[in-house]
């Protein structure tokens, strides 16, 4: 069952596709759909993307392919087309290429995280611009980082981790912990017998461990944004 902002959504890039043989920019989506900000339509995509209506062809942040429409949906002039002759199937393969692009979207930006030892996490107000191409399904936010435990893993100070939300991961992911309900790291998470373990990525540093019930998962590592000066 769709939202009708998703249906909206969906019934577009068809058209578009049908149309053109490109698959519309964020821009134009946000448009379309009388969208406030990007990251409203990054949150529709990724929500049909998980539930197998769409699929983002890789390599190419504006390559878009839909899977299939939901079973009310007919595009063009609603009459049905070799497109969508098989409503709710799956959708043939476009022979033209979509063009990239670089679509931007709006993150959250919440303060900065400690790569050394746990300093608390600014809840903040602002955001910052993000690629598209650089995050995947799913909601995420931003953390500046401070500190140098994670150089060995290419993660410096002042970088920022692009994090996607979620209170589970693996062993051996990079994870934002929340300590003690207080204070928050990025490390490699490990576990081992009823303990956390908070690796980090620099041999001058020592591990953190921690009871499993004082550490809380609250996102893994997407990707990261550096700036130069």
């Amino acid at each position: 069952m769709l939202t009708a902002k998703q249906h909206e959504l969906i019934r577009f890039i068809q058209q578009r596709l049908e149309d053109t043989g490109i698959s519309p920019s964020f821009e134009e989506m946000k448009e379309a759909l009388d969208l406030k900000s990007k990251s409203g339509v990054h949150r529709l995509i990724s929500a049909l993307e998980e539930r197998g209506f769409i699929r983002r062809l890789p390599n190419r942040a504006r390559a878009l392919e839909v899977v299939k429409l939901p079973e009310d949906a007919v595009t063009g002039s609603d009459k049905p087309s070799a497109a969508n002759a098989l409503v709710g199937a799956a959708m043939p393969t476009k022979t033209v290429a979509p063009e990239p692009a670089n679509d931007i979207i709006d993150v959250p930006l919440h303060g900065r995280i400690a790569a050394g030892a746990p300093i608390e996490a600014i809840e903040g107000q602002s955001s910052m611009p993000v690629p598209a191409a650089l995050l995947g399904p799913g909601e995420h936010y931003a953390l500046e980082v401070s500190g140098n435990s994670m150089i060995e893993a290419g993660i410096f100070d002042g970088d920022f981790a692009l994090v996607k939300r979620t209170d589970s991961a693996r062993d051996g992911e990079i994870v934002v912990a929340l300590v003690d309900n207080e204070e928050a790291t990025l490390k490699y998470l490990r576990k081992d017998a009823g303990r956390v373990i908070l690796d980090p990525a620099n041999g001058a540093y020592d591990p953190q461990v921690y009871d499993a019930h004082r550490v809380q998962v609250q996102g893994k590592l997407a990707g990261l944004l550096r700036r130069y000066h």
